[in-house]
């Protein structure tokens, strides 16, 4: 089950939820970071410079990895994934997400998925 620093989590990364959908839509252009507030994290994890990293890439819309036994990457996934307009853009598109232990949260496009790209050369020689 769900540890009580999950339900923490999942309302710190609701808080930026918003703003990482704002960047997402800019990072078709070039690669977006957002500053995190440091301190939203330590009050979840009970210490000071916990030192978090880590690195989701989307593909397909799926991470590409499992993170069991992280809460903190867990619920940033649950999160983009239960957002209507996320989930639609990471569906379609490519994404790598990497949280740096400055706690700045780098969005990058990695393009088009193979379904989307398909579908799109499908339309040009209809």
């Amino acid at each position: 089950m769900n540890s009580g620093k999950y339900n923490l989590y999942l309302s710190v990364w609701n808080k930026y939820l918003s703003v990482i959908r704002i960047l997402l839509k800019k990072s078709v252009s070039e690669e977006q970071v957002l500053m995190l507030n440091r301190i939203d994290f330590e009050r979840v994890a009970g210490i000071r410079k916990s030192g978090y990293k880590f690195t989701v890439h989307f593909v397909d819309g799926r991470p590409d990895a499992l993170f069991s036994g992280n809460d903190l990457v867990q619920t940033f996934i649950t999160v983009l994934q239960t957002d209507e307009v996320i989930s639609n853009h990471i569906s379609k598109n490519n994404y790598s997400f990497t949280f740096t232990t400055k706690y700045q949260l780098s969005i990058k496009n990695n393009g088009l998925t193979k379904k989307a790209e398909s579908t799109v050369e499908e339309e040009t020689f209809s």
